[in-house]
């Protein structure tokens, strides 16, 4: 595969809004269907974005996080599925760069370049909470390891030419083994039953017997021994998505009362976008729309600072407003996708129509992790000056 090499932060927007466009004309039939996107991935791949973090050293653009922010909340506003499959491979991307040798970040990094895509095999099911690993790296008496487990929830392991797998060492410590999509031992499985996000492939990855070379592990629980942006990133992501969901469900909102609805009788007026109540409604909506944008905007900004300057106190701070956004974007997702209905009307509820997918895709993604806990922090944060945890997931 060739990809194109994007040169700034500009050109990465420039990208992704034209990619938004297109990515938008078939979401509504990709999601009823359940049609993976092969072709917008590869569309995707070739664009270059997904290589717009690699470090200028090693021949990319290293955007902003506010630029990688803004991309993600482009593409979720037009697709939320399609949006969601490279947030992994930006994490573990982010993992080559934080705890890979010269020699791995040489490799890999030349693999984004070339339009490769990471996925992911992290989350498994019946353990105790979310950290309890169980996948295996097993040493071989060659320094290689053979891996074992099965992980859900894999989102873009069934698109991906690597899947990075987190599991413990003989250690007990965490490690991230990169995988190839096609390694003798690895099944993925596409069972992914989800009411919305349903173009994900968000399914099953069984890993048996899996050979891995030594210099294919990295050392992930090194990550957290200092202050780390690995969570605030990752977070921030998911933070993108929901805004642009909450965008997206909100301007087809406005154009589906502009052109399809009609006026309540008691309003006296001639079409349903000059009733005074709907422009009410359509103004409160508009203002979480605006404070999650706003919140993801400042948050981004502070993963940047700290980039600049990781300190305990500034990794706290992009943390902490991280987690603002967090919240406030799940909130708005969920609660503008569901006032659709509410302002457009009862043709909006027809199953063919598909209007609903907005309202699906916001109520399972913001299910990823509970905002109540950020609100913890946040608050424990404000009241007490107590730092977040360094966890991955904050």
């Amino acid at each position: 595969m060739t990809a194109h090499v994007i040169a700034d932060d500009a050109e990465a927007l420039a990208v992704a809004a034209s990619l938004a466009g297109e990515f938008r004309a078939g979401a509504s039939a990709r999601d009823a269907e359940r049609r993976l996107p092969r072709a917008e991935l590869d569309r995707l791949s070739a664009s270059g974005l997904l290589a717009v973090t690699v470090p200028a050293e090693h021949g990319g653009a290293d955007v902003s996080t506010a630029t990688l922010a803004e991309v993600f909340r482009l593409l979720a506003a037009a697709d939320a599925s399609l949006a969601q499959i490279p947030q992994s491979h930006f994490v573990y991307a982010n993992v080559i760069r934080r705890q890979g040798s010269e020699e791995q970040r040489k490799f890999f990094f030349a693999e984004i370049l070339a339009g490769r895509r990471f996925g992911n095999a992290q989350s498994e099911a019946g353990t105790r909470h979310v950290l309890d690993i169980r996948t295996r790296l097993h040493p071989r008496p060659d320094g290689s390891y053979r891996l074992d487990g099965v992980k859900h929830y894999s989102t873009g392991a069934l698109f991906a030419d690597w899947i990075p797998v987190l599991a413990r060492a003989e250690d007990d410590e965490l490690h991230v083994a990169y995988v190839p999509g096609d390694a003798p031992g690895v099944t993925v499985i596409d069972d992914w039953d989800g009411l919305g996000q349903r173009t994900t492939a968000s399914g099953t990855v069984r890993l048996e017997g899996v050979e891995v070379p030594a210099d294919r592990v990295l050392p992930h629980h090194l990550t957290f021994q200092g202050p780390q942006l690995h969570g605030a990133v990752a977070q921030l992501l998911h933070a993108a998505i929901d805004t642009g969901i909450a965008g997206g469900a909100l301007a087809e909102a406005a154009e589906f009362v502009r052109t399809r609805s009609r006026p309540w009788f008691e309003s006296g007026v001639d079409t349903a976008a000059e009733d005074p109540l709907l422009i009410q409604r359509f103004g409160e909506l508009a203002l979480q729309v605006r404070a999650s944008e706003a919140l993801l905007r400042e948050a981004a900004r502070a993963v940047d600072v700290a980039r600049a300057d990781l300190t305990d106190d500034s990794a706290a701070e992009a943390s902490i407003a991280v987690a603002a956004a967090k919240v406030q974007a799940a909130q708005a997702a969920v609660d503008v996708a569901s006032a659709l209905f509410e302002v457009s009307g009862t043709r909006s509820a027809l199953n063919s129509l598909n209007l609903h997918r907005h309202w699906r895709d916001a109520r399972t993604h913001t299910l990823h992790d509970p905002t109540r806990w950020k609100i913890q922090h946040i608050g424990r944060y404000v009241l007490n000056g107590t730092r977040p945890p360094r966890h991955g997931l904050l």
